[in-house]
């Protein structure tokens, strides 16, 4: 669940990306990545194929020369958006997290509920936009297609492997397959901010987030298991 809080004015402080842009220490690389913080609101809002340059530009105050010079196109732009603003927010707020917990369970029940605790209404109205751009975009073009997977791909290898550690620290049972129940873990986060936002109801994502922690709970390693 890749949640997003937003602000309608582009380069504000927005809770979705914690990290700094360490790359922002010229004028250049300022001007990219305010243009792909427009351009992420923009996708968020209407979808890839819907989203306008033209916004884009007008939010940012910013020419078409310094949008091109960047970008060669549009797509380009989706794509670094993917590239550069979401495989980044996965890396700080999810992967990293992972790969320094102590126990896997408890980190991971922990980031949920801070992610929940930061949504509003309008993060349950647009939902996930990694998800979003998987629906609308992966099935039509290759290049997102590939990046998507690849962050997909990169969030379950991740939760797999902290379960893993988690087992050979004794606080996972040992007979769950760590990329089997990734999965099941993945795709339920996923289909809870999807089932919220086609219900428009943060009660919806509650009621199913609940039970993905019951789920969560369930892999801990029992007090009478040995933790050898």
């Amino acid at each position: 669940m890749i949640s997003t809080k937003h602000s309608e004015t582009t380069g504000s402080a927005r809770w979705w990306h914690f990290w700094q842009c360490e790359r922002c220490d010229s004028p250049a690389a300022e001007t990219r990545h305010h243009l792909l913080e427009a351009a992420f609101d923009e996708i968020h809002r209407t979808g890839f194929q819907a989203a306008s340059l033209h916004r884009i530009l007008r939010r940012t105050g910013l020419t078409k020369g310094a949008l091109y010079h960047h970008f060669p196109n549009k797509l380009a732009l989706g794509y670094a958006v993917v590239d550069e603003l979401l495989g980044p927010y996965l890396e700080q707020n999810w992967l990293a997290p992972l790969r320094s917990a102590t126990d896997p369970v408890e980190k991971m029940k922990a980031l949920l509920l801070e992610n929940a605790r930061r949504m509003e209404d309008r993060d349950i109205a647009l939902g996930c936009p990694l998800n979003n751009l998987a629906q609308e975009m992966a099935p039509v073009d290759a290049g997102f297609q590939t990046r998507i997977l690849g962050l997909f791909d990169a969030w379950r290898e991740g939760i797999a492997e902290a379960l893993a550690a988690g087992q050979s620290g004794g606080l996972v049972r040992r007979d769950i397959n760590p990329r089997q129940a990734s999965s099941v873990i993945l795709a339920t986060m996923e289909g809870c901010i999807g089932l919220a936002k086609a219900a428009q109801s943060i009660d919806v994502l509650m009621e199913c987030g609940a039970g993905l922690i019951e789920y969560l709970d369930s892999l801990k390693a029992g007090d009478g298991e040995p933790r050898t």
